[in-house]
């Protein structure tokens, strides 16, 4: 599913580590990293688009998801390049052109999303 505030990434990860960092500087990125074929990747999608269900038509946040699978080298090239240990799911939150918050599998909830958030 499609959002209108997704947003596509380069298939190199170097590249999308800097569009990344680019488009965070005027608004908040998360990337969420999961597997089509694992159950706690699903949960953890479901949490995810239950908090950006919540998100109000001014917030901005911008969204990019990476399938671990499909798209392999970007997932843990991504990582790699930003010294963080690659998992799935997870989410890497950029914000003011950093990495501003990152985390994986169970503490993927709602509830820190927009905690993470500030709402």
């Amino acid at each position: 599913m499609a959002y209108s505030r997704e947003m596509h990434l380069p298939s190199d990860p170097d590249e999308a580590l800097s569009a990344l960092r680019d488009a965070s500087r005027d608004t908040d990125i998360v990337v969420f990293k999961k597997s089509p074929i694992c159950p706690v990747s699903t949960r953890a999608e479901h949490e995810f688009k239950t908090w950006l269900n919540t998100l109000g038509d001014d917030d901005t946040t911008r969204v990019a998801m990476i399938d671990v699978i499909a798209e392999k080298p970007l997932a843990r090239g991504l990582t790699a390049a930003l010294g963080v240990a690659h998992q799935s799911p997870q989410a890497l939150w950029f914000s003011k052109g950093d990495l501003a918050w990152h985390d994986s599998h169970g503490a993927l909830t709602c509830a820190r999303f927009a905690d993470a958030s500030g709402a």
